[in-house]
């Protein structure tokens, strides 16, 4: 009778065990899914860029794959996830069934995080050899790069502090990197979240006003961050705030 009643207190002792570990570690809040450039020019930040996701989604309780591999880009495969995160893999570095993928992802409702190089777009990278992708241009503000000044020291300068990517942020930034240019500022098109101080850096053609960092309203989880070449940037305390808040919430419940 005791060994009866010690093996039933045994496994009820188990059992709290058991759910008490399991409540230590919920069930993941969504599943993204990096997709990074094969970019020559991009490897340094790639490379530093793995271990700061998969370390942000450990800490913030969402589940991350993160791949070169553009064939992942399909529609199939998107339904699993709930955020694209875009790491500098530009456009036209998709096929045109990829492209179409990412695009219906993003028109039914997936959130979407586009990092620097996801912004290229304009006459420049249009080729008699494929289809240019218009509705990303229009999808980015309709605006067009143009190319960027010398990799320099410069201050961007945080607009919209309600937004729940930028709300706990310093009001300026201070970062080492490429400012990308456009040939117009996205303003009116886009809800603009950052601005680039352009009194803080040298130029290859002054914008006036330039946006740096915004989203597209009419696709609701959906914001692309300009600021992000240099791998130093991994470390950047603020930099990393910025993109985790972006991340979670783009993958946030509708």
């Amino acid at each position: 009778m005791n060994r009866l009643l010690k093996l039933c207190c045994f496994v009820a002792l188990s059992g709290a065990v058991f759910i008490i570990f399991i409540s230590a570690y919920p069930k993941p809040q969504f599943k993204a899914l990096v997709v990074a450039s094969r970019a020559k020019d991009h490897l340094k930040m790639i490379a530093a860029a793995r271990p700061f996701f998969e370390k942000m989604a450990s800490e913030n309780n969402f589940d991350l794959e993160f791949t070169d591999d553009t064939s992942l880009v399909n529609e199939a495969n998107l339904k699993q996830y709930k955020v694209f995160i875009q790491l500098h893999l530009a456009p036209f570095d998709m096929s045109a069934v990829q492209q179409a993928a990412l695009q219906q992802y993003i028109e039914n409702g997936g959130g979407w995080v586009g990092i620097h190089a996801a912004g290229l777009t304009g006459d420049m990278f249009k080729s008699p050899k494929r289809v240019y992708w218009q509705w990303f241009e229009d999808f980015m503000g309709g605006i067009a790069y143009s190319p960027h000044p010398k990799f320099q020291k410069g201050t961007f300068v945080i607009e919209d502090t309600k937004h729940p990517a930028t709300r706990h942020l310093p009001r300026r930034i201070e970062v080492t990197d490429e400012w990308y240019e456009f040939n117009k500022s996205p303003r009116g098109n886009v809800r603009v979240l950052a601005t680039a101080d352009e009194s803080t850096y040298t130029q290859n053609k002054p914008m006036g006003d330039h946006p740096i960092i915004w989203c597209n309203e009419k696709y609701p989880r959906t914001i692309y961050i300009g600021i992000g070449h240099d791998a130093s940037l991994c470390d950047n305390k603020d930099y990393t705030l910025l993109v985790r808040n972006a991340v979670v919430w783009a993958g946030a419940k509708k």
